[in-house]
């Protein structure tokens, strides 16, 4: 798949400790598609640990990312050849996470102080690979907020092979907020990233922050070429139900709450075969009847603790039948 085939109208956040390989399963089934992303995946993670850990996903997941956390042009570009080997559809470099533990590794969103050094990793990567390489980053960081300085950082990144920017349109403060502070304090500034849009009209640029309902977002769409969307994909996954109806123009029904426990239920089954433990494959679906009557129920028993004995899919089916028993008044919908 080459980047002129992915259509990026909707994208689906990378986020630490959530979007590993059975998160995006689930995606799969809200929204045919939406481009799903991986974890950020350090470079030394990759060349050094367990590579099939961090590479592993089903084939439903395309168009599916990987998201890279280094400085190092060499070993981006290395990652970068595995991962083009392993079938992933883009490479999408983080120049963004504002954590301790990132900029300690002098990556992330401190790399936009650092264009040239950016610009050299994605001209590495793109003389390794042929599937598109992409970035995602802030309108800025600390006092390095103003619109000339996200001009000239897109504008020398692009220079050096880069088409597809994702832009969380606040800015990063690296000393003083935690990461969860930085998705919520910096004011958001979408006018910014429409601007940059104006200015590189040949850009794809998708814009991120902010959004937790769908005609917002396809309200966007007039302004930027794709929306991503972060926590609310988690939290209250339902609401992408209607995606590829309402953005994606497609005419199949909408999936139910219901239909898609089941489907997943089928994969939880096929994981837990394999070895995999179930409560790492219920955590994610703990969201879905969010905002429903009995959603609290159904909580509470996807999150209580899971016996041994009950290692098994169960589990799942038992709470399954106590949805359908116990809490008709949930909407099928």
């Amino acid at each position: 798949m080459n980047k002129n085939n992915i259509d990026r109208r909707l994208s689906i956040a990378p986020m630490m400790d959530h979007t590993d390989k059975h998160f995006r399963y689930f995606m799969r089934l809200l929204s045919k598609h939406a481009v799903l992303y991986t974890e950020m995946i350090t470079t030394g993670a990759l060349i050094h640990g367990d590579r099939q850990r961090f590479l592993d996903f089903n084939d439903i997941e395309h168009p599916i990312a990987i998201q890279l956390g280094g400085s190092n042009p060499n070993d981006l570009a290395e990652c970068a050849k595995i991962a083009e080997n392993e079938a992933y559809d883009e490479v999408n470099l983080n120049i963004g996470c504002p954590s301790d533990r990132v900029q300690n590794g002098q990556f992330g969103a401190c790399l936009m102080s650092n264009k040239n050094l950016v610009a050299d990793c994605v001209n590495k990567i793109q003389d390794n690979v042929k599937i598109p390489v992409t970035i995602k980053t802030r309108i800025g960081i600390d006092n390095m907020d103003s619109y000339d300085f996200l001009y000239d950082f897109i504008k020398t990144t692009h220079d050096a092979g880069c088409d597809t920017f994702i832009i969380h349109a606040r800015k990063a403060i690296l000393s003083g907020l935690t990461p969860k502070e930085n998705r919520a304090i910096p004011p958001l500034n979408y006018e910014r990233v429409h601007k940059i849009k104006q200015d590189f009209p040949n850009l794809n640029i998708t814009i991120n922050g902010g959004f937790i309902e769908l005609q917002s977002i396809k309200s966007q769409l007039q302004h930027v070429d794709g929306v991503m969307v972060g926590r609310v994909a988690y939290q209250n996954p339902f609401i992408l139900a209607e995606a590829d109806n309402i953005l994606f123009e497609n005419t199949d029904p909408a999936p139910t709450r219901e239909s898609i426990l089941d489907k997943y239920r089928d994969y939880v089954a096929e994981q837990i075969l394999k070895g995999e433990r179930i409560k790492n494959l219920t955590r994610h679906v703990i969201g879905l009847f969010q905002g429903q009557a009995g959603a609290r129920h159904y909580r509470q028993l996807l999150s209580a603790a899971v016996p041994k004995d009950k290692n098994n899919i169960k589990f799942l089916d038992d709470i399954i039948e106590s949805i359908t028993t116990h809490t008709p008044q949930i909407e099928k919908k």
